[in-house]
């Protein structure tokens, strides 16, 4: 019990007398997944022509019985006397395997017919989260204070989009879910193939937020490959699987971050901007102490500004440009003292060369130390520089 190429163009030949019976199914759209053709008397003989167009897989069943199929796109006639032949098409050796062992009760006794399944990729069909879901967003890093790394911030995203399926064994898809109806539409099982492929999606979803791909949640829909590779990695798609079906194309249309999430990126993007903000204070103040360094007639002006602004930077990022600005007065220091300032009361300036020197003799040209003239206040005693003309320490005039 075989199916038999027929001779090309027989239908339209001389011999189209011979054949009493065309079963075809000339039509599959993208709605139709499986239709049941058979004979007036139920029957199907030699002198009945089966054709298979192309993107279809017929088989021929008796009794919950596969007698043969095939996916291989021709005419055939049915020869009782001979073996199965199992026409492979596209599906190799599983072709044979899948049907062999098929069987399926449920048919009219001593019935036979052909079933005709759609193997085109099944298109547009749309899908949506009903309820947004979480997402791990690590293109908005915050600092985690327990390890000092950094974490993903949590988001909440609604996604819409499109996936495409094909029937990739058709006798499971029979057995699991069309059986033996005289048509079967993609409407029948579309609602629970959403719910299913909202579930993988989820689970994808989850995968892509991970440290392992980092993807920042905006770019989600450019991730075609990547879902499908994870989809198949992980075999999310398990209960569509099971059915005979297979996901050929989940493409990600548009994601939308819910309120709190939009208001958490908000913020986040807010303090970035401070972030750069404050940077750029920092440079600033750290130069003003390098200028009033440099400015030998004015330096007691320049770091007096310097103080406001530091009193300004407490104002605005409490004490963070303060402490920042403590380093770079630290890093300025050996500018201030190579321009006159002594770093310590040891220290002194040769009036010969101007080097700056701690011993008592000069560095640079040899010059012995100038011990400084003082005299003492008469009210505090303090040791003052014999040309001042007030004391320093309690502003009493001296002669």
């Amino acid at each position: 019990m075989g199916l038999i190429r027929a001779a090309i163009g027989a239908i339209g030949s001389t011999m189209h007398d011979q054949w009493k019976d065309v079963i075809a199914c000339e039509n599959m759209d993208n709605d139709t997944l499986m239709v049941r053709k058979t004979t007036d008397t139920g029957v199907i003989t030699r002198t009945s022509i089966i054709r298979v167009m192309p993107g279809q897989c017929a088989i021929i069943l008796q009794n919950g019985k596969v007698l043969d199929a095939s996916a291989e796109e021709g005419d055939y006639y049915f020869d009782e006397s001979t073996q199965p032949s199992f026409f492979a098409g596209n599906f190799g050796a599983v072709f044979k395997q899948m049907w062999q062992r098929f069987t399926y009760g449920g048919m009219t006794a001593d019935q036979q017919a052909v079933y005709y399944f759609n193997m085109k990729e099944i298109m547009d069909n749309k899908f949506g989260t009903v309820a947004p879901i979480p997402y791990q967003d690590w293109s908005h890093p915050i600092p985690n204070q327990m390890t000092g790394g950094m974490l993903p911030l949590s988001v909440k995203v609604k996604c819409h989009g499109n996936y495409t399926f094909k029937i990739a064994d058709p006798a499971l898809f029979m057995k699991e879910i069309a059986g033996t109806a005289s048509i079967y539409k993609k409407d029948q099982i579309i609602d629970q193939m959403r719910s299913e492929v909202i579930s993988v999606f989820q689970n994808v979803v989850n995968e892509l937020g991970t440290e392992k791909y980092k993807v920042p949640v905006l770019e989600l829909p450019s991730q075609t490959d990547e879902i499908k590779d994870i989809m198949d990695e992980k075999i999310f798609d398990e209960p569509i699987r099971k059915r005979g079906l297979s996901i050929v194309v989940f493409a990600i249309m548009s994601v939308t971050l819910d309120e709190d999430s939009e208001e958490y990126i908000k913020k986040y993007n807010l303090s970035a901007n401070a972030n750069m903000q404050q940077g750029t204070l920092v440079e600033a103040y750290s130069e003003a102490v390098k200028g009033a360094a440099n400015n030998s007639n004015g330096a007691a002006n320049g770091f007096l500004g310097i103080g406001m602004m530091n009193m300004a930077g407490n104002g605005i990022f409490g004490g963070t440009l303060n402490n920042s600005s403590n380093q770079a007065a630290q890093n300025v220091q050996n500018v201030v003292a190579s321009n006159g300032i002594p770093q310590n009361a040891g220290s002194w300036k040769c009036p010969k060369c101007g080097k700056i020197n701690t011993g008592k003799f000069c560095d640079e040209c040899g010059s012995k130390k100038v011990e400084a003239v003082t005299k003492k206040c008469p009210k505090c005693g303090s040791d003052v520089d014999e040309s001042v003309k007030f004391c320093p320490e309690c502003g009493e005039k001296l002669q």
